[in-house]
């Protein structure tokens, strides 16, 4: 069954019925807590990403490796992240693989893409949020692309640490919904210090909300953090 699967996977195309690739999932399920198995599993599917199969096909190995896929998986799926029609797919399985060498091919292609692939990919840098450095996504801040610019501050805010308050606390946005998004995940940031128990730093980043002129919901949530961080 596993065989026919792969066969599929040569002329699959979206509008097929995904069922045929049932026993890929079935032996990600079968194979964990075996070595071996998801090792060989893995090197198959990771094979499919570097033949000539339709995007459909590329689109349900990503699905699969987001479940399980290691390092090993990395280099191939790199490959994807600056196509603009499977980018979103190998983000998707990059976010999502427990290696610092994901992270890392996903902050390379950071730097090479262009502004609509690089909005996906700061979404998953904040996705993964553990390991992504702040400096990287501090600098789509000052991007030309209003756009960008959002998906930086966003991402910044999923991190919600103390350095990513800081320079959110910094950032002068150039259009009211950048300044948005500045506000939310600096609440984020404060919302996180807050409960780990720095009422003096949650404190002050309510605080610099609120001296920014915030949008009203923005405004309206900061001085109910401000007022339990007291």
């Amino acid at each position: 069954m596993l065989d026919k699967a792969f066969e599929a996977l040569k002329t699959f195309e979206w509008g097929v019925d995904p069922k045929i690739l049932d026993p890929i999932d079935d032996a990600i399920v079968a194979t964990h807590g075996d070595a071996e198995g998801r090792r060989q599993l893995e090197t198959r599917l990771v094979a499919v990403l570097s033949s000539d199969v339709p995007h459909a096909a590329k689109g349900a190995v990503c699905r699969a490796l987001r479940k399980m896929g290691t390092a090993h998986s990395v280099p191939a799926l790199s490959i994807l992240l600056l196509d603009k029609d499977l980018s979103h797919m190998a983000r998707y399985a990059l976010q999502a693989i427990p290696a610092q060498e994901a992270t890392a091919a996903l902050l390379d292609a950071l730097e090479k893409a262009p502004s609509e692939i690089k909005i996906g990919i700061a979404s998953s840098l904040g996705a993964r949020a553990t390991d992504v450095p702040v400096a990287a996504l501090t600098r789509l801040l000052a991007d030309k692309d209003p756009s960008v610019a959002r998906a930086g501050a966003l991402a910044l805010g999923e991190l919600a640490t103390s350095e990513a308050g800081q320079v959110l606390a910094t950032t002068q946005p150039s259009d009211d919904a950048t300044k948005t998004a500045v506000a939310d995940s600096l609440l984020k940031c404060a919302e996180e210090l807050l409960a780990a128990g720095n009422k003096v730093e949650a404190k002050a980043t309510y605080e610099r909300i609120l001296g920014s002129n915030p949008p009203k919901a923005a405004m309206a949530a900061a001085k109910q953090g401000l007022a339990a961080s007291f």
